[in-house]
């Protein structure tokens, strides 16, 4: 990148069952407002001021169509210049950043919200399949996440224990974070012994329904420089789309993913993940989803991310800690979970994560996922020189 893309603000709001005191404008400007003062920005398209916005919704969440029409009056779009994405978040982080580094756009507001509880999930994501093959089969997107922890345990020998064991720590994480919806401590016999959903995956080994959103600020250097002492750069950024159908895929298998961490990495200059990343927030749905990510995102060989976490590689305190968060399972919305995972990078390279600050940290990754079984993959390298 010529000049870098750097992100100067960051918010989220505390992350909850049931927002239903607030319309979702209003969920989404708790988060505007906040990175708003801490820049002292405004909209104008003066070149002193916030000249885009791009919003992440999803129709079936918001129970309309044009679900950015929520937002627009919060993101300064009123004869202004937006943009929707419906993806997780961190895509619209990333369209963000085409939008600067193309010249087009100097500062870029992005935000992202849902509200998981006013809608059925199964519902919503079963209109998701392919409506000849699947849909009327009643899959959703916990069914097909069983099918696909069913086969990377078949195929690579991954555990119950070890999945709960990511379930274990991300919610143990979750208790120094106070964005966090459920903080606990958990053992690995309660997460067998809760209730199980879809076999293999129980009710701990998943994320609770939640609401709630986040936003940032994006801009290019120069003006980054000038907005805050601690700008948090872009290294790398990149994403790919799997096969829909799931019958095409070995569910085993993540190769969206291995493509889009490949392309992050060599644009971020990063060879070994494990060795020269300092903390990873990984999007995790489900307890399997983290061993299986880690290995697409190349901490590990195929087969080996159990033994990770078996070591204590990935810990607060390992080698390269994961989810010091407690990531989606401590409970993020499904499309805010990506642009989370940015938040508390960007909060851990600025040193200001509070008690789940990972020491030192310079270099991290987050990483988003949309769709069944991983369909699309976003991976973002940041660090903070």
């Amino acid at each position: 990148m010529a000049e870098r893309v750097g992100i100067v603000a960051v918010a989220q709001t505390k992350y909850h069952p049931n927002r239903a005191d607030v319309n979702e404008g209003e969920l989404a400007w708790e988060v505007i407002k906040q990175v708003l003062q801490e820049t002292g920005l405004t909209f104008c398209d003066d070149g002193n001021g916030i000249d885009s916005a791009v919003t992440c919704s999803e129709d079936f969440w918001d129970g309309r169509t044009a679900t950015n029409n929520n937002v627009m009056s919060y993101v300064g779009a009123h004869l202004g210049v937006e943009n929707k994405v419906t993806e997780d978040g961190i895509n619209a982080i990333y369209c963000a950043m085409a939008q600067i580094l193309s010249g087009h756009h100097d500062t870029v507001l992005v935000v992202c919200h849902m509200k998981e509880s006013q809608a059925d999930k199964s519902l919503v994501e079963n209109a998701a399949m392919d409506a000849i093959f699947m849909r009327l089969l009643g899959m959703n997107f916990l069914t097909a996440a069983a099918l696909q922890a069913k086969r990377l345990m078949y195929k690579y020998g991954v555990t119950v224990e070890q999945c709960a064991k990511v379930a274990v720590k991300n919610r143990r994480n979750a208790k120094n974070n106070p964005f966090a919806q459920e903080p606990m401590d958990i053992t690995v016999e309660d997460v067998l012994s809760s209730r199980l959903l879809a076999s293999p995956i129980r009710l701990l080994d998943t994320k609770p329904i939640s609401d709630g959103a986040c936003a940032m600020i994006l801009t290019r250097e120069e003006k980054a420089r000038k907005l805050t002492a601690k700008p948090v750069w872009i290294l790398g950024a990149a994403n790919c789309y799997e096969t829909h159908y799931l019958g095409d895929r070995d569910l085993a298998e993540c190769d969206a993913l291995v493509l889009a961490a490949k392309r992050a990495y060599s644009m971020a200059g990063v060879t070994n993940p494990l060795k020269e990343l300092d903390v990873a927030e990984i999007c995790e749905e489900h307890s399997y989803q983290e061993l299986l990510w880690m290995e697409g995102l190349g901490f590990c060989g195929r087969g080996e991310a159990g033994r990770l976490i078996d070591a204590g590689v990935t810990q607060m305190g390992g080698q390269l800690p994961v989810n010091p968060s407690g990531g989606m399972l401590a409970g993020n919305p499904n499309h805010v979970g990506g642009m989370a995972r940015v938040a508390e990078a960007v909060l851990q390279l600025r040193g200001e994560a509070g008690d789940r600050q990972v020491a030192g940290a310079k270099v991290a990754l987050a990483h988003g996922v949309t769709g069944i079984c991983g369909q699309h993959q976003c991976v973002m390298i940041l660090g903070n020189k």
